[in-house]
């Protein structure tokens, strides 16, 4: 009788234990979202769409992918944010993210406070670009006529406080050379005054630019990076044309709230090691100019505590307003 008692406090306990949220649970149990600061159809849509399907698959799980852009990804932070801290919600977050803390006067979230790190997905750079028909045929070209014309030639980038446009700002101060920097709505009208050498170079993302390249239209003449881009290992660096201590290289990543377990963050991470490292993965992301890369948690903090610093003294130099 007492043996059959002990048994069936036992059951009891083990009954209640289970029923105790997210201890018997086996992360993850059901799907998780992952919400992106772009449109759909854009690169880090699809980039993220390739990453997360993959993921999903490794985790056992799907992934929904929830668009919210808007100025500063403000709008996917405090959606991100709201949701419970269990790993069922995720955040993409990008380069962008570290101007946003110093181009913006009042950014209602602080991305080194409020999420924690997982993951790299992978890293894309800038590539400057001239017309195929124009006489700059090289960065250095470009650079020589800047130098013995100063403030004639012009720049095209997209929007003011972009990565691009702080790209051609950089490059400007770096270099020590003085252009006009021209911004555009988007990346066609960019290169469609190009053509009509209205501008003399275009700085921006190899995806919007490929149509171009492939076509013969444009020149590929630098990367910004300090190391070439496996998308074209042909293109000297901005370092390699003769520019010392150049290097911006964009990257996007997952984050979580903070207060996410750990070992939830160690599983997606293990699970991005995995996928990113698979070459069906590899070669798409490629195609989209991107080098698909994952890090630790760490690696990631740290790269975001420097990109903040940088991007924030290149905003104060060039005089950038907030937003």
């Amino acid at each position: 009788m007492e043996r059959r008692c002990v048994c069936a406090a036992l059951l009891a306990a083990l009954v209640a234990l289970s029923a105790r949220p997210g201890l018997a649970e086996t992360y993850p149990s059901r799907p998780i979202h992952l919400v992106v600061p772009f449109g759909a159809g854009g690169v880090a849509d699809v980039s993220s769409r390739i990453v997360a399907d993959k993921l999903g698959d490794a985790l056992g799980q799907r992934f929904v992918i929830d668009n919210m852009p808007g100025a500063g990804g403000i709008a996917a932070a405090r959606n991100a944010l709201a949701a419970p801290r269990d790993g069922y919600t995720l955040a993409l977050l990008t380069n962008a993210t570290a101007i946003s803390v110093s181009l913006f006067a009042n950014l209602p979230f602080n991305p080194l406070k409020d999420f924690t790190p997982i993951s790299t997905l992978g890293y894309f750079d800038c590539l400057f670009v001239t017309n195929a028909a124009s006489q700059f045929k090289t960065l250095g070209d470009f650079l020589g006529d800047a130098r013995a014309k100063p403030g004639v030639l012009n720049v095209g980038t997209v929007n003011p406080g972009s990565t691009q446009h702080l790209t051609a700002e950089l490059f400007k101060s770096t270099a020590g050379v003085n252009f006009v920097i021209v911004p555009f709505r988007t990346t066609p009208e960019a290169v469609i005054a190009l053509l009509r050498n209205d501008i003399q170079m275009v700085i921006d993302f190899y995806a919007g630019l490929n149509a171009g390249l492939s076509d013969g239209k444009l020149r590929a003449v630098a990367w910004s990076a300090a190391q070439r881009s496996p998308a074209l290992q042909g293109v000297p660096t901005v370092q390699e044309a003769g520019v010392a201590n150049f290097n911006v290289s964009s990257w996007n990543a997952l984050y979580a709230p903070s207060g996410t377990p750990p070992e939830v963050i160690e599983t997606i991470n293990r699970g991005l090691r995995t996928v990113l490292a698979d070459p069906e993965v590899k070669h798409r992301l490629l195609e989209l100019g991107i080098d698909a890369r994952a890090s630790t948690a760490a690696e990631l903090d740290e790269r975001m505590h420097a990109d903040i610093k940088k991007w924030a003294e290149v905003i104060e130099r060039a005089g950038i307003p907030k937003q």
